[in-house]
């Protein structure tokens, strides 16, 4: 059965859809089945994986979230053989509305996402910078959380209100979800601030805080302009060996 792992921070700009889109690509490079759903209104995870959410508006994690369309029809195969995409679109926004009075509204993901967990390794989800509804449907439906962080002062003080959501849905609806771990993202070694923020995220979380850190990199920055991850984009750069890095990472944490 695979494992359904969640990208999350509600803060913006920390490298949340970097580290989805590029995670996913990784672990199928290394021969893993992928899905990679993107849960955000803002739909940066469809175009960095080169689909237009124009193109096909009836296709997205939308219309699975209300019911029309069952999840298997809204898979679009990648340029990476073994990852698929579940795009999104901005009428993501009206989930929060159109299931306002639904059963059960937490766990509507979960239950769609249910058919899928035997056809992959792993199902990465992007969550949207929020905590609303769709968030808790992603987190619901996840088996572990991966939290995106920038080693700036600020970004450590917002984890706060996402642990305390994580520990909220863990308590109302989805026990077993655990926290995969934090990974740190746009890491620049010549600046002290960085280094001292690396030090206190180890100092507080230790193990449950990735060895691998995703530095600074003008070509990840690129890629999604060109509509692929890194590895496609420039398999040569940093961004991508921090990137294979951390999924060898994560697939060693889950065999031991």
């Amino acid at each position: 059965m695979g494992k359904i792992i969640a990208i999350a921070n509600q803060k913006g700009g920390v490298g949340k859809t970097t580290t989805a889109i590029n995670l996913a690509a990784s672990l199928a490079v290394l021969e893993k089945k992928v899905l990679v759903i993107d849960a955000d209104p803002q739909a940066n995870t469809t175009s960095g994986l080169n689909f237009s959410p124009e193109d096909d508006q009836k296709r997205t994690i939308y219309e699975v979230m209300i019911g029309s369309i069952e999840v298997h029809d809204a898979l679009i195969q990648t340029e990476i053989a073994n990852l698929h995409m579940i795009p999104s679109h901005i009428n993501l926004v009206g989930v929060e509305i159109e299931l306002l009075d639904a059963p059960e509204r937490e766990s509507i993901l979960r239950k769609a996402l249910a058919p899928l967990k035997n056809e992959y390794d792993y199902i990465i989800i992007d969550c949207s910078p929020s905590l609303g509804l769709v968030t808790v449907n992603c987190l619901t439906a996840a088996d572990s959380v991966i939290i995106p962080v920038q080693p700036e002062f600020f970004a450590l003080e917002g984890l706060g209100k996402l642990l305390q959501t994580i520990r909220i849905v863990q308590n109302k609806v989805n026990p077993a979800l655990t926290i995969e771990g934090f990974v740190v993202t746009m890491f620049d070694g010549r600046t002290r601030v960085h280094t001292q923020v690396v030090g206190e995220l180890r100092e507080h979380f230790g193990d449950m805080v990735f060895n691998t850190i995703i530095q600074r990199n003008i070509r990840l920055s690129e890629a999604p302009s060109h509509g692929k991850p890194i590895i496609l984009y420039d398999v040569m750069s940093t961004g991508a060996s921090n990137y294979l890095n951390m999924a060898k990472e994560l697939l060693e944490k889950n065999q031991a």
